[in-house]
């Protein structure tokens, strides 16, 4: 992996989480795409873009660096956002999320990852923990049985187009729901790898005919857009934790890979600008730690405004997890404040680590995320 790709990587990985925040303060910034209607497909898409064919041959050298990376510090969180969420009920008698116990705590977090609202971003690295396992096996299955990369394209093609109409035949239980977003996560990782090995510095998919093909396609798909109003539904975007793709079909398979293709020509354009940045690159590096905290930090800043317009704290249990204040007069404030608090805590926790184990060589969370 030269140097320009892995920068470039590092840019795309700090781009889908600016978009996961400004997500969560339902603003988007790429406005022909509205928030959630494909980010969470580019991350899994960036996981296939650094997946490493050597591990085809290493099952558990793959194993062991996926639970050192995301999931050993996914229950290091897990405790922390435990305490967190007890001093919380403590101070405004609401608990926010699932009652204590071992299940929820060891077996929930592969179900749907919401037993503490305040860390509920961080279901996605568990379900990444999944699909990178799965796509493992399967992957090297397909290879044995034919190693073709048409017929492996074609498989988790299908795979990722029948996610969706699965979930309007079957009942969607605590299981089911694991293997619906298992195969249509599944495919945009495959896509990535198929990027990475077949079409990057092969084929220029960033010029004006791809560019105008792309706006043409997402301005059909907005006929599809039915999220200016929550009774609506939720048209291009669709919930991907929770399987729910309201009457959809196909639209969020599409909306998908037309948001990667934007994202991808995004960092295609202000490479030569940000190449260089510290801070985005900070960014682009604690990408775990900005899913994990970013909604504690805006817990806190709501917290601080309610304490500044006399508002007793309490007032905050009366709204879900999401709820910020007055929003908007500070949505913007909410995002860049919490951009900058987030990565600098990721930043100040990777150093911590550094020391405290200087002499091993940890593999970074933040790669696969």
């Amino acid at each position: 992996m030269n140097e320009v790709f892995s920068n470039k990587m590092n840019l795309l990985k700090a781009l889908a989480i600016t978009l996961v925040v400004s997500g969560h303060l339902e603003f988007s910034l790429l406005g022909i795409f509205p928030p959630y209607s494909f980010q969470l497909a580019l991350f899994f898409f960036i996981s296939g873009c650094l997946f490493k064919d050597k591990y085809l041959d290493s099952t558990y050298t793959f194993l062991k660096r996926r639970v050192k990376s995301l999931l050993v510090p996914y229950f290091l969180y897990s405790i922390f956002y435990m305490c967190v969420t007890i001093l919380i009920a403590k101070l405004t008698g609401k608990f926010w999320g699932m009652p204590i116990s071992l299940k929820n705590f060891f077996i929930t977090p592969f179900l749907n990852g919401h037993q503490f609202d305040l860390s509920c971003p961080l279901w996605f690295v568990t379900q990444l923990f999944m699909t990178m396992i799965t796509f493992l096996f399967i992957f090297k299955s397909l290879k044995k049985l034919k190693d073709n990369k048409f017929f492996h394209l074609a498989f988790f093609t299908v795979l990722g187009c029948l996610a969706i109409p699965l979930t309007k035949v079957v009942t969607v239980d605590a299981f089911v729901l694991v293997v619906i977003r298992t195969m249509f996560s599944l495919f945009f990782v495959y896509l990535g790898y198929f990027y990475t090995h077949y079409i990057e510095g092969k084929y220029d998919i960033f010029t004006v005919k791809w560019f105008f093909t792309v706006v043409l396609i997402q301005a059909v798909l907005w006929m599809f857009n039915r999220d200016y109003d929550p009774e609506h539904g939720i048209g291009l975007s669709y919930v991907l934790v929770w399987a729910r793709f309201d009457e959809q079909l196909f639209v969020p398979v599409l909306t998908s890979l037309t948001g990667i293709w934007a994202s991808l020509f995004t960092i295609h354009i202000v490479y030569p600008y940000f190449k260089d940045n510290s801070f985005i690159k900070h960014v682009g590096q604690t990408t775990y730690h900005i899913m994990a905290n970013h909604l504690l930090v805006m817990y806190i800043i709501t917290a601080v405004f309610l304490y500044i317009n006399g508002i007793p704290v309490t007032e905050r249990a009366n709204h879900d997890i999401y709820w910020i204040y007055n929003p908007v007069q500070t949505t913007y404030l909410y995002f860049v404040l919490t951009m900058i608090i987030c990565t600098y805590t990721g930043v100040w926790l990777k150093a911590i680590k550094a020391k405290l184990f200087p002499e091993k060589k940890y593999e970074e969370a933040a790669k696969n995320l």
